[in-house]
């Protein structure tokens, strides 16, 4: 066929799926329309005037209110895909985010997660599974723009029409921009297998740079909310990445896949209530990140307070009752001993009473006995304030600030790290601060003091909630030691707005989440995974990484704490072996560094090329040097840029972008709203289709892991990547 016939049969070939596609939208309308009426009916039992009402009410609403959402987010991109089968008579099977039927409730549209739609992504040409064309169809909104086929059976006589040059390459070459999209439509064989794995235990995803770890664990998460929505959804699913601009990029992912039941945490965001997006130099990071901290965290929950009273005095009938140092530490042991801390908070007058009455050797005081004797002590003021001041609920921000005085510091830290160690830390956490300003903002903790505060926590425990009809509040002046109020847990996808959470609450002692995963997992700290892992004792894990490029100094010690976190659990592993990201020039280029410096990369099969090689600038002024390269890829390239620059440089190379009025002309849309300045770290996951690499020795420099650290930037480029040196 010449290119005029090859047009016309292409253009027919995209009216008769724009018809299929229009009746699929009118159903999406109709199926909204019956969501929306269940709600309006779910409310009006609101009015029917008993219990059993409200609860039906609650019921419907909440069902509705998730298919709505559900319905909204596959709107985008809802068909994508169409098999035709050799089985003769049978009608094309059509593939989408989601799953609908027709009126008469006949499937209109099969989910990508269902088992009928397996077969999309695992036939080959090696191995058709009885497909003879597989089609992917390209769409903005409801319009049909492109389809790419496959032709699978190429034995079987058909009259089928082949159009276009392959799916996955015209997704390739797509420009990027500042999130993360499904790749429903592309899956390839290999990841296919990763998402489908069994739901029970551990699935480990490896792999190198490139080959699509990430939206792949992505697509499993939806897959398993899928296929066991009321274990999942009733759980929890919480998503751990490197950091917030990491999570930024994967936001919109799963919401395109219909799933919003799902918890995502940059590592800074795991701990309720803290949130920290600062990390701290390497070397202090190495140093917090070791599995030494977890006894320095022990010992630091068993101190004394700061500026505690040191004695106890009080005059009762007959007797001077003293409890000096001495018995205090014993009272102390002796509450220690049964159990984590704040836990002991309910029985320290008990223990403090215990201790003071076998001092009462007075007549008068004995006669009237014990039970006397405890109200008297309740109803004095001097012994409900030492009560309060000597074992008060601990929060584990108070306490880590604790270790802003280097006294407490070297005492818990003797025999755990050394001086210098110590040094490190004491610079890390600043000034000792007076007492009334110890408990510090979340703004002052680094990503990796998240961690240690979670230690924390677990090693205080919770206060103990206060049992039902056990005490009269009013007359009881320590009623308000018991924890009655339970955090409530929000949950995010979309960070700027709070979803329904299938878990309300959340104590310290919770088994945590029903299905946890864990990107860049070779980035953990020891530390990092006792946090992770306390979220996932009872859960199934997906664990995603790379150890190429692993930022954490010390494998073995980080391969110990993953293993205590993961547990005894049945393991599936999974290799992706093809680099879909970068094109083989930038690649290449990579790979021979990884090479040269001697990590050991695992080095995946780059598909694509493009003709342009990397380039090495040497400059003699970086700012002329970094604003020519930037405005050189704004115009070579239609999505994002990376300016990435040692932590060192950051901000003020983030000044330079601001005042570069002329790039901003020379971006599209007369925006630098593509162009992201960020430190080596921080593109962890991330890609772009042009990245400028400022000074690269620096980057390489900044810590000990530098190499892997420089040569993960060295992949995130698709199409360009200039250097700098000067």
């Amino acid at each position: 066929m010449d290119q005029a016939t090859n047009d016309t049969v292409a253009q027919q070939e995209l009216e008769h799926e724009q018809e299929f596609v229009d009746g699929v939208y009118e159903q999406l309308e109709r199926s909204t329309k019956n969501a929306q009426e269940l709600a309006r009916e779910g409310h009006g039992r609101a009015h029917l005037g008993h219990e059993g009402g409200l609860v039906e009410r609650d019921a419907m609403v909440f069902q509705a209110a998730k298919r709505i959402a559900t319905l909204n987010a596959a709107h985008e991109g809802l068909v994508f895909g169409r098999l035709d089968l050799s089985t003769p008579g049978e009608a094309p099977r059509y593939i989408g985010r989601i799953g609908l039927r027709d009126e008469d409730r006949d499937t209109l549209l099969i989910d990508w997660r269902a088992p009928a739609a397996a077969v999309f992504y695992q036939a080959t040409a090696a191995d058709p599974q009885g497909v003879v064309r597989r089609r992917v169809l390209r769409c903005a909104g409801a319009k049909v723009v492109a389809v790419e086929d496959d032709l699978l059976d190429s034995e079987i006589e058909t009259d089928l029409v082949v159009v276009g040059e392959g799916a996955l390459m015209a997704q390739l070459s797509r420009a990027r921009d500042r999130t993360m999209h499904s790749i429903v439509a592309t899956i390839q064989a290999e990841q296919d297998k990763a998402i489908r794995a069994p739901s029970k235990g551990v699935v480990s995803i490896s792999g190198g740079p490139g080959t699509g770890k990430t939206v792949v664990a992505l697509h499993r998460a939806a897959f398993l909310l899928y296929s066991d929505r009321a274990r999942y959804e009733r759980g929890g699913v919480l998503i751990i990445g490197p950091s917030g601009v990491f999570m930024r990029y994967i936001e919109r992912v799963l919401p395109s896949l219909g799933e919003t039941a799902v918890a995502l945490r940059s590592l800074g965001e795991v701990v309720d209530g803290l949130r920290s997006s600062r990390h701290d130099e390497p070397a202090v990071a190495d140093v917090k990140g070791s599995a030494r901290m977890a006894e320095l965290m022990r010992r630091t929950a068993r101190q004394a307070v700061p500026n505690a009273p040191r004695d106890l005095r009080v005059f009762y009938r007959d007797d001077n009752l003293v409890l000096g140092p001495r018995e205090l530490a014993a009272v102390r042991r002796q509450l220690l001993s049964q159990g984590k801390r704040n836990r002991q908070v309910p029985r320290v007058a008990n223990a403090l009473l215990d201790a003071m009455w076998r001092q009462v050797r007075g007549e008068r005081g004995r006669e009237r006995g014990r039970e006397e004797f405890n109200d008297t002590l309740l109803g004095t003021a001097a012994f409900v304030d030492f009560v309060l001041s000597w074992w008060p609920p601990l929060d584990a921000t108070d306490v880590l600030g604790w270790l802003r005085d280097p006294e407490v510091l070297g005492r818990v830290a003797e025999g755990v790290l050394s001086r210098g160690d110590q040094a490190l830390l004491s610079r890390s956490f600043g000034p000792v601060r007076e007492p009334r300003e110890v408990r510090t903002t979340p703004d002052d903790w680094s990503i990796e003091d998240i961690a240690l505060l979670d230690e924390l926590r677990y090693e205080l425990g919770d206060v103990p909630q206060k049992p039902r009809g056990d005490r009269d509040d009013d007359n009881d002046p320590l009623a308000h030691l018991f924890d009655d109020e339970v955090p409530e847990l929000t949950t995010f996808v979309d960070r700027d707005a709070p979803r329904q959470n299938p878990r309300t609450t959340v104590r310290v002692e919770d088994d945590g989440y029903a299905h946890v995963l864990v990107d860049e997992a070779q980035d953990l700290t020891p530390m990092q995974w006792r946090m992770v892992g306390r979220r996932g004792r009872v859960a199934t894990w997906t664990v995603v990484g790379d150890p190429a490029q692993s930022s954490w100094p010390v494998p073995a010690e980080a391969t110990t704490a993953r293993e205590a976190a993961l547990g005894d659990k049945p393991r599936h592993s999974f290799h992706l072996s093809t680099n879909y990201r970068n094109s083989s020039e930038i690649y290449d280029f990579a790979a021979r560094y990884a090479e040269r410096v001697g990590l050991d990369a695992d080095l995946p099969n780059a598909v694509r090329a493009t003709g342009i090689d990397p380039e090495e600038r040497t400059v003699v002024d970086l700012r002329e040097g970094t604003h020519d390269a930037v405005k050189e890829l704004a115009g070579a390239v239609e999505g994002t840029i990376g300016i990435v620059v040692p932590a060192a440089r950051r901000d003020q190379v983030q000044g330079w972008l601001e005042g570069w009025t002329d790039l901003a002309e020379a971006a599209a849309g007369g925006s630098l709203a593509r162009v992201a300045v960020l430190t080596g770290l921080e593109t962890k996951g991330l890609e772009f289709d042009g990245i400028v690499v400022v000074t690269p020795d620096e980057i390489e420099a900044e810590s000990v892991t530098g190499r892997a650290t420089l040569y993960v930037v060295y992949t995130r480029a698709t199409q360009r990547m200039i250097t700098l040196t000067t």
